[in-house]
């Protein structure tokens, strides 16, 4: 026996009397214009006689979650953090989501206690804009398990969701092969604290070794990296900078004859470029800086400061655009299984040269 006909609006106005736009405002409670007690009345009889069932509207709470995104970031105090909130947000925006950022401060309570807050939010999807906690991954595979989940993470480590790749050590190389080109023999490179549960900045330090070593100039190399216990504190707006200013300022008093130093992100780079002005060196004639991540303030004219452009805005936009490509397929099945980890999307770094980087005075002299 075939199924009972759906009732529609248009079945009541007949049965009324009345227009389809009466009966969608009269059922709905949407009266632009006025009706009288007679019309009301009729509409709602024959709908009544008929079997109709207004369809169940969301609540405002419901239409919230359903377009909530959530986003987990260690940091805001850093422009590379910003400028992948501004990727996500532009795409977000588009399509029409909104979104809740989680800054964890790279604080272990704040991440678990965020990560428990899920349950509640209900987000259509998460973005990790660094690598979870290991502490932590299990449970972030368990969520992606039930909403999509994006990680812009480091590419050596293995996840099983989906991710916007970086190669910190490619980033590491790039800069080190461009002070080897340039002349530079003995340089510094000024890091926050390496530590196991930052392996993003370890893999920048390593690829950077890497270069130097297959020169024969490992040796040459002086890292400096900020104390552990600096990651336990809240970031300020001018912590990493602190890193590059204070830890230049120590190079200087143990020893003046590097004739580069790297910071492993512009904020330091600024950090160290303020550090050798105080201390009377001209950049880059009696020492070169570089940067990396090409935020906003490393292009403007006075910093000037050579970099390394990976796209952090497009991997954000990419992220959100993964998040948007899994919740159609969910929507849209084509498979009985549903995949577990589809999209890994990465960006070659490029090389921004600028105004902090030349050869070294030793070289110039023989030029």
């Amino acid at each position: 026996m075939a199924g009972k006909k759906k009732v529609t609006s248009t079945d009541i106005a007949r049965a009324a009397g009345v227009s389809q736009s009466t009966v969608s405002m009269v059922l709905n409670r949407k009266y632009n214009v006025s009706f009288s007690k007679e019309t009301v009345k009729k509409v709602e009889e024959a709908a009544e006689d008929l079997g109709y069932v207004l369809p169940r509207r969301k609540t405002r709470k419901e239409s919230r979650r359903e377009k909530l995104l959530v986003v987990f970031c260690s940091n805001l105090t850093n422009p590379y953090y910003v400028m992948l909130l501004q990727g996500i947000e532009l795409r977000a925006k588009e399509q029409g989501y909104g979104l809740f950022v989680c800054n964890t401060q790279r604080d272990l309570r704040m991440e678990e206690r965020y990560l428990k807050m899920m349950n509640e939010l209900h987000p259509v999807g998460i973005i990790y804009t660094c690598n979870p906690s290991h502490c932590f991954m299990d449970r972030v595979e368990k969520l992606a398990d039930e909403i999509p989940v994006v990680i812009v993470n480091n590419q050596n480590e293995h996840l099983n969701v989906d991710a916007v790749e970086l190669d910190n050590s490619k980033l590491g190389r790039i800069m080190a092969r461009h002070l080897l080109e340039l002349g530079h023999r003995k340089v510094a490179y000024i890091a926050p604290p390496l530590t196991v549960r930052q392996k993003q900045r370890s893999k920048r330090v390593e690829g950077f070794l890497k270069e130097f070593e297959r020169a024969g100039l490992k040796d040459q190399v002086i890292i400096k990296a900020a104390d552990e216990e600096i990651d336990l504190d809240i970031a300020h707006i001018d912590s990493e900078y602190k890193i590059g200013y204070e830890l230049t300022r120590e190079l200087l008093e143990e020893q003046r004859d590097v004739t580069a130093i790297v910071g492993l992100n512009d904020m330091i780079a600024f950090g160290i470029l303020d550090a050798l002005q105080e201390a009377k060196l001209k950049v880059p004639g009696d020492v070169s800086v570089m940067g990396c991540d090409n935020t906003l303030f490393a292009s403007m004219h006075k910093m000037s400061l050579t970099t390394i452009e990976h796209f952090v805005i497009f991997k954000g936009r990419d992220a959100c655009d993964i998040i948007m490509k899994k919740i159609d397929s969910r929507r849209e099945k084509y498979t009985e299984v549903e995949p577990i980890s589809t999209y890994h999307v990465e960006y070659e770094p490029k090389l921004i040269i600028r105004g902090t980087t030349s050869y070294p005075k030793s070289r110039k002299k023989k030029n």
